[in-house]
């Protein structure tokens, strides 16, 4: 099994990597620091490191709060942060500014894995949620750094697949990987594909120990002042293609029982922030642009968040919140921004990404499933017309955040051991070798 799988992956190496580079002519981030995905790159420390992979920007922002709590711990040690698309990398090098180096993981070809230890000389691994990749759990095994699977979920709809390709894994999972699953759930499908029951712990998942901006509140409600005061406000947030279509069908649906109503939109990709504002200069709504730093008319209907970190910020001025990527098939996007705003929050049906949270939150009360523009729409209209209903919702949200907290606490108690067992075997890191610190805070 592992030769085919090496065989496939020296096949499709080129092909990857020569889509990357046309993609790079849509989205100037994939071409930046290339060779880092080859293993490449300058290493800007000295000494061994800890490593944190997060795949994207969701989980670069759910282990925001694991890469602070690990640097107050170790402040001698660096923290790099890994991601794999363009976007996960820029809001990581904004989030984790003065915390931890940022780099593109390496494809997992068994030279550009090689080339990436030799550099990164990682003391410990911890990847969030579920990042399979054969050749660097081998190279981990290899060299002897613990392999950690952090907030680590399997779906029921993946459990097959996993199953299938269990060979590639079975000596990883049986002896060197400590999984600390989000759920019981989780931690039996992974036992079910072969990993060691010993080494598989219930964790909880930390996205629920993120912290909310102090001020965002406040900021949202300033900029709503600033926008639509006296206005219902609705977000549309982490939006897809084909998916602006279906909410902009509710929007009007919508201004019929509230025509002073506002639609904050806001992409989840920057590669399509010109795509959504061409969509929108087709419309029958008048917009303004958050970039251009336009101000909202009493007659705009739509206002286009088109900047990246500054989703929290739009949600909290708006009354309801929609999470994309749920209307169409990519899994959904974070619940829980909204829900620890308390805004009542819709989704769609395709929530595979997180189900344990939507799954949460819907049992709760205080998020809801739309399937279709009618649906959307009827429903965002009838929570702008009720207040106390909203504030209901939204209480239940955030009392569902805060008692879902710890997993953070739970896991970095896991991890104090595994880190200190490597002690002797790798020398301490000067700490000039830690980035210095900003002396503001690190934007969000």
């Amino acid at each position: 099994m592992r030769l085919l799988y090496l065989c496939v992956v020296y096949l499709l190496a080129p092909l990857v990597g020569i889509a990357m580079l046309l993609r790079g002519f849509r989205d100037h981030g994939y071409w930046h620091n290339f060779g880092e995905r080859f293993g490449f790159g300058e290493v800007p420390w000295q000494g061994s490191c800890l490593w944190v992979h997060a795949v994207s920007v969701g989980e670069v922002q759910a282990a925001a709060a694991l890469v602070r709590a690990l640097r107050e711990r170790y402040p001698d040690l660096p923290i790099v942060v890994t991601t794999v698309t363009p976007t996960g990398a820029e809001r990581a090098r904004s989030l984790y500014a003065g915390l931890a180096h940022v780099r593109h993981v390496p494809y997992d070809l068994p030279g550009a894995v090689r080339r990436f230890f030799d550099r990164v000389r990682p003391r410990v691994a911890i990847i969030l949620e579920t990042e399979l990749w054969p050749n660097l759990y081998h190279e981990c095994g290899r060299r002897g750094v613990p392999l950690v699977l952090a907030s680590a979920r399997i779906s029921p709809r993946s459990i097959g697949r996993y199953r299938r390709l269990a060979a590639l894994f079975r000596e990883a999972l049986a002896n060197g990987i400590v999984i600390a699953a989000q759920s019981q759930a989780d931690a039996e499908r992974f036992r079910y594909i072969g990993a060691n029951p010993h080494r598989t712990h219930v964790m909880g998942n930390i996205k629920f120990d993120f912290a909310l901006p102090a001020d965002a509140q406040a900021r949202g409600a300033e900029l709503r002042a600033a926008h639509a005061p006296g206005r219902p406000v609705w977000v549309a947030g982490s939006t897809h293609a084909k998916e602006e279509d279906v909410i902009l069908e509710a929007h009007r649906r919508v201004r019929e029982r509230h025509p002073e109503a506002l639609l904050i939109l806001v992409p989840r990709h920057p590669a399509r922030f010109a795509e959504v504002r061409s969509a929108l200069e087709g419309a029958d709504f008048r917009f303004a642009c958050r970039s251009r730093g336009e101000r909202c008319a009493p007659d705009t209907g739509v206002y286009l968040g088109d900047t990246l970190g500054e989703l929290v910020l739009l949600y909290a001025a708006g009354d309801v919140a929609f999470v994309g990527g749920s209307l169409v098939a990519i899994g959904g996007h974070n619940l829980l921004e909204p829900a620890a705003l308390g805004r009542p929050i819709l989704t769609g049906p395709h929530t595979f990404n997180a189900e344990d949270i939507a799954r949460l939150l819907i049992a709760e009360g205080a998020a809801e499933t739309v399937t279709n523009a009618a649906e959307l729409g009827a429903r965002t209209a009838e929570l702008l017309a009720d207040r106390a209903q909203r504030e209901r919702i939204g209480a239940i949200g955030m009392a569902t955040v805060e008692r879902n907290r710890g997993a953070l606490t739970r896991l970095l108690a896991l991890l104090s051991p595994v880190i200190a067992a490597t002690e002797s075997s790798c020398p301490p890191t000067p700490a000039a070798a830690v980035p210095s610190r900003p002396s503001g805070r690190a934007s969000r």
